[in-house]
């Protein structure tokens, strides 16, 4: 094989959950991660008792060992995972070929699509436009769906003055922050200049540029998120080793009864996480699970 040739591997499974964690594994675990992924059913045959299976399609543009990757997520997961099956594509563009395969998603009051179900997707303050790419985050994946309902529920609860999306990859939940929170200050950080590129872009795309400031630097410590501290609302959808080691930091951020919602964790992870902000002054307000992932909201006691 080529190793500057695009291709994809491809595995099936019957059940969608297992298909979704494995996707979330995909996304957040591996490093590097794919360049797009797909998850979607794929029916065998065309009558009633036709089997349906789920279709998981990651894409690289550099080649991954088919064996080697199960291995790895199957030690991420414990738990077995399906054989990858790696097929070479055509050299095309492909990221948005994937794309396309990407149905809209609601999650609470927003509705999540690319630019391909526009026209599918009544527009307004909850349609949120986000193309899977280089920061991936699509509301597909169940740790961003969890992220937005928390933020859903929350500010259908209260009001927020100044909300920070901690690592803030496509700047989706920034995103529908300023959307839910239109008065608020919202700032987005990422310690990947790339994101942020990306993040600046998207909310070009979906109206809230002016409203969104997003910052390259390494988290809360960065000056001009140092600056706009602290924070009553604080969303981070990272992974459950960074999550652990940044407790402290968000809890300088946050003001007395802040609210933080947390994802990017498994839910066997979940319980160290919990544990880690508990020790930091936080108390649990609710705990979602979806698809072997879970989203923490928590608040900081005064």
């Amino acid at each position: 094989m080529d190793d500057m040739t695009p291709h994809k591997l491809i595995a099936e499974v019957e059940d969608r959950g297992y298909a979704m964690r494995i996707a979330g594994a995909l996304q957040d675990l591996i490093e590097p991660p794919p360049d797009a992924l797909t998850v979607f059913e794929d029916k065998q045959g065309h009558d009633e008792g036709a089997s349906v299976l789920w279709r998981i399609e990651a894409y690289f543009s550099e080649p991954r060992v088919p064996h080697a990757l199960q291995a790895e997520l199957g030690e991420l997961l414990d738990e077995p995972v399906p054989e990858f099956l790696s097929a070479d594509i055509p050299d095309l563009n492909w990221v948005a070929l994937s794309q396309a395969a990407l149905p809209p998603v609601r999650a609470g009051r927003f509705s999540v699509h690319g630019a391909h179900d526009r026209d599918r997707v009544p527009q307004g303050p909850n349609a949120i436009l986000i193309e899977a790419g280089e920061a991936f985050g699509t509301a597909h994946h169940a740790t961003t769906f969890g992220c937005l309902v928390a933020l859903d529920r929350l500010t259908e609860e209260r009001r927020f003055k100044r909300i920070l999306d901690l690592g803030c990859g496509s700047g989706i939940l920034a995103i529908a922050a300023a959307r839910s929170c239109p008065r608020a200050s919202v700032h987005g950080v990422d310690i990947d200049p790339q994101s942020v590129v990306v993040a600046r872009e998207n909310a070009a795309v979906n109206r809230v540029a002016a409203h969104i400031t997003f910052v390259a630097g390494a988290g809360v410590s960065a000056p001009q998120i140092r600056a706009a501290a602290p924070f009553d609302l604080i969303l981070a959808n990272i992974l459950a080793a960074p999550l652990i080691s940044l407790a402290p930091d968000v809890r300088r951020a946050a003001k007395d009864g802040a609210a933080v919602i947390l994802s990017g964790l498994l839910t066997r992870e979940a319980p160290r996480v919990l544990a880690a902000y508990r020790a930091q002054g936080f108390a649990l307000s609710s705990h979602r699970r979806n698809d072997g992932w879970s989203t923490l909201t928590l608040y900081k006691r005064s």
